[in-house]
């Protein structure tokens, strides 16, 4: 099986690797902590031989990507019984372990700007490869992994990236976080990893796991699919609002493309401060449950048709328009970092944009082609906690 190596991947020995502890699960095997030549690696393990194209996949792929905000390949020993990758080892684990897991850390919303943003810089990377650009297809937290105390995001589990230019008919990747095309078994792009990203942006704000009220899979993609999304959450920011609307839209053209999200958030991103303190020093409160309460109407969170514009007449926190009702958290959920954010943020948002970039509004109006003015106070304020 070593002839499947492609060019520039290391071929590794395996009695060069000491297996330290099972770390977890992957796309197609185990994951072990281990080291190799006096460094910390994971070693991700094939189980099942039915499982070796996603191994041959993810060796390919990983093999052609060079990025910060992605997993570095080290090399594959392809020799049976062992087959296995030998990568870089995040120490932070999951983002999901960090959002959900107890005891769970606090962190600021700069830290869930930045690892939006960092997961759209490894996206958008992807996305503008030459040349075969490729789609990662299963973007979810489990699959972001944390390094530096919390402070930098990588993503991993390659078994599902495809080339951007390949048919996919295939229902790969989860429910909660799948765009409305890839299950409806419907020819599809880069844009469904775009909505996967607008799904990760509300959970890493909201603190929630999106649609852990729906038991099934099926009923998940059923919700999406009638246009159903995670409900909207008193006091965010418009601007981040707006974007994240944006990337779950039904209609995969009406989302923005990763590289304009990047664009986007480097310019909110700058508005917080604190994104590079350690995660971990302070601990919520065991009594404070995660959870937002609510039941989602059969037509909540519609994303094609809406008129974005709050009902001032309403004291509900809702959004109207003439065929649905989005539905809003009346405050932010216990463990949200908008808990702690400074009343500043309700303050005017400037976001500078490249100019290559298609003008967007974020919020009241757009004053010209690479600036937006994204609520409607004077501005004069320093970065937000």
């Amino acid at each position: 099986m070593n002839s499947v190596l492609p060019p520039f991947v290391t071929a590794i020995d395996i009695d060069e690797i000491e297996q330290i502890a099972t770390v977890g699960k992957g796309s197609f095997g185990t994951v072990i902590k281990a080291k190799w030549r006096n460094k910390y690696v994971a070693v991700k393990y094939i189980e099942d031989i039915s499982e070796q194209h996603a191994f041959i996949t993810e060796v390919s792929h990983l093999s052609r990507v060079a990025h910060p905000n992605i997993i570095e390949l080290y090399g594959a020993c392809t020799e049976m019984p062992h087959v296995c990758l030998v990568m870089e080892y995040a120490d932070g684990g999951s983002l999901h372990k960090v959002l959900h897991s107890r005891p769970r850390p606090v962190y600021k919303a700069a830290h869930a700007m930045s690892w939006a943003r960092q997961c759209a810089e490894g996206v958008a990377y992807l996305h503008d490869m030459t040349p075969r650009p490729m789609i990662h297809r299963d973007l979810k937290p489990p699959n972001l992994l944390l390094v530096n105390n919390g402070t930098v995001l990588k993503i991993c589990d390659f078994g599902t990236v495809t080339d951007k230019a390949t048919l996919m008919t295939n229902n790969k990747g989860s429910a909660a976080w799948m765009a409305p095309e890839v299950f409806e078994g419907s020819t599809y792009t880069e844009k469904c990893d775009v909505f996967s990203w607008g799904i990760i942006l509300w959970e890493v704000i909201a603190r929630e796991q999106p649609f852990k009220h729906i038991d099934t899979s099926f009923a998940i993609m059923w919700r999406v699919h009638q246009g159903s999304r995670p409900p909207l959450i008193e006091n965010c920011p418009k601007p981040i609002e707006q974007l994240m609307v944006r990337c779950w839209s039904q209609n995969p053209a009406n989302r923005p493309s990763m590289k304009e999200v990047v664009s986007i958030m480097n310019g909110l991103c700058k508005l917080f401060v604190g994104e590079n303190e350690p995660i971990g020093d302070e601990i919520l409160s065991d009594d404070e449950e995660d959870s937002y309460g609510m039941d989602y109407p059969a037509d909540s969170n519609m994303s094609e048709g809406t008129n974005y514009g709050t009902d001032s007449n309403s004291s509900r926190g809702t959004i109207t328009n003439r065929n649905s009702t989005i539905q809003r958290i009346s405050e932010a959920p216990k463990g949200s970092p908008l808990r702690n954010m400074s009343s500043a943020m309700l303050q005017p948002i400037f976001v500078e944009v490249n100019p290559y970039d298609q003008p967007v509004d974020l919020g009241s109006s757009a004053l010209h082609t690479g600036t937006f003015l994204a609520v409607t106070h004077h501005l004069k304020q320093r970065p937000m906690q």
